[in-house]
């Protein structure tokens, strides 16, 4: 074995085999790590911690947990954009652990720290773990299955957002473990197969000649190489990163008080309540990330990725209406307002993957998709505190729906022109291509400064 290539001898075998082999251990293996980290984020929801408060103020404890938490997450993608773009590819698992660890050592301080500081233990929690993606996310990019491979990876947390909290509320009703200790508990029995699938995933050799050919060469960035991609497409960026920024919020707000809005529903005393929700969402989605892969063009890819976001979003909007009209029930709503979320949230990593792809831009889609991650968890807060400080007079419920109807409007609108600038970009890189010699770059060198 040599460093920062997990087990040589699985390595090269991977090398030797077909192609579909190496994408199957690829899904298989970034699924198991991204599922378990979600056993150290998001445990913390299922639990009310009802009566207690934080500190002399009359902030519900739940409430400063879950922006505690956020707000470590939001500073952990701040540090991603340059962290996780910039390290190199044979210290990706060590990184890997060792955020994993921080964030365990962190949910035994929740543990055993007096009240008042819980709330800095489970922002030390989330400090680290925002940029466990980033990592999972640079053995995939830039390979001719990297559709199919993100498809995996999403259905992972998906998935794990409804198991894991399902497993704390096992072990808070069935094993009597104490709420503050059962975050720590669900991430202690989930820490060895995180180091195990950690460990094969690092196993994955880098993409083939054939990968590159369609894709092209990833690479560690330089802030100069930032600066002069934010500088080309600065316009479809905010356009793109403001709908992130809703999506980011709502997604997060439906996550954290899933718990509140199901007993406003009468819902949250059906078992598995939460696996049952997101597990139709797990299955579109990653049914439908993966056909994209089958799409070789670049720009047909991008139509196609653009028109999963679009109808994700109607749907949200459409399925709002049709609870209010009494036309589906409480638990078909949410499956399907989660289902809209994920359709317009989830493609945002190979929208950017095919970006790099059709212009040849130096570096790795990890630094786009972690910038308007940032500003999208960044969002998250200010919605969560806007609606505990300004609407506390509004139920979970009543606030998530209206959020509902306006992310739809919003987010088609943004989504409809964010599409067709970058579709336009496509082309004009692809003329560029036609017209000028091979060794130019793609598109014009901006100065930064």
């Amino acid at each position: 074995m040599s460093p920062g290539r997990g087990n040589q001898s699985i390595h090269d075998w991977l090398q030797r085999s077909s192609p579909w082999v190496a994408i199957a251990f690829a899904s298989v293996t970034s699924f198991a790590v991204y599922f378990c980290m979600y056993a150290f984020r998001k445990p913390l929801a299922v639990a009310t911690y009802q009566g207690y408060e934080f500190g002399d103020t009359e902030i519900q404890l739940k409430t400063a947990l879950v922006l505690s938490q956020l707000f470590g997450y939001v500073v952990s993608k701040y540090i991603g954009v340059k962290f996780c773009s910039q390290l190199k590819r044979e210290h990706l698992f060590v990184a890997t652990i060792s955020l994993i660890v921080f964030a365990e050592l962190a949910l035994l301080g929740f543990a055993i720290l007096p009240q008042n500081w819980k709330v800095l233990a489970i922002f030390c929690n989330g400090l680290p773990l925002g940029m466990v993606w980033g990592l999972a996310m640079r053995y995939l990019e830039g390979r001719r299955a990297t559709e199919l491979l993100v498809a995996t990876l999403s259905c992972s947390y998906i998935v794990a957002t409804g198991f894991v909290k399902d497993a704390g509320r096992w072990m808070m009703d069935y094993v009597a473990v104490d709420p503050f200790w059962m975050p720590f508990c669900v991430g202690l029995l989930f820490l060895p197969p995180l180091l195990l699938s950690a460990w094969l995933l690092d196993a994955l050799p880098r993409p083939t000649a054939q990968d590159l050919a369609e894709r092209s060469e990833r690479s560690a960035m330089s802030s100069r190489d930032q600066w002069v991609f934010l500088a080309h497409f600065s316009i479809g960026l905010v356009l793109l990163s403001f709908v992130y920024v809703l999506l980011t919020a709502f997604r997060d707000f439906r996550d954290n008080y899933a718990i509140e809005i199901l007993k406003e529903l009468d819902l949250a005393q059906i078992p598995g309540i939460f696996t049952q929700i997101e597990f139709v969402s797990a299955i579109v989605i990653t049914v439908t990330l993966g056909a994209l892969s089958l799409f070789r063009h670049n720009r047909h890819a991008l139509l196609a990725t653009f028109s999963i976001m679009l109808v994700g979003s109607a749907l949200l909007g459409i399925s709002t209406l049709c609870l209010q009209a009494k036309w589906i029930n409480g638990l078909t709503w949410m499956i399907l307002v989660g289902l809209g979320a994920y359709l317009a949230y989830v493609p945002y990593t190979v929208v950017f993957d095919r970006i790099f792809a059709a212009t040849r831009a130096t570096g790795t889609s990890v630094f786009a998709i972690y910038l308007i991650d940032s500003l999208g968890y960044t969002g998250s807060a200010v919605i969560q505190l806007y609606k505990d400080l300004w609407e506390a007079e509004q139920s979970r419920l009543t606030f998530f729906l209206n959020f509902s109807l306006a992310m739809s409007v919003i987010g088609f609108g943004s989504l409809l022109i964010g599409g067709w600038y970058f579709i336009r970009e496509e082309r004009l890189a692809r003329e560029r291509l036609t017209h000028e010699p091979a060794s130019q770059e793609p598109f014009p060198e901006t100065d930064p400064s």
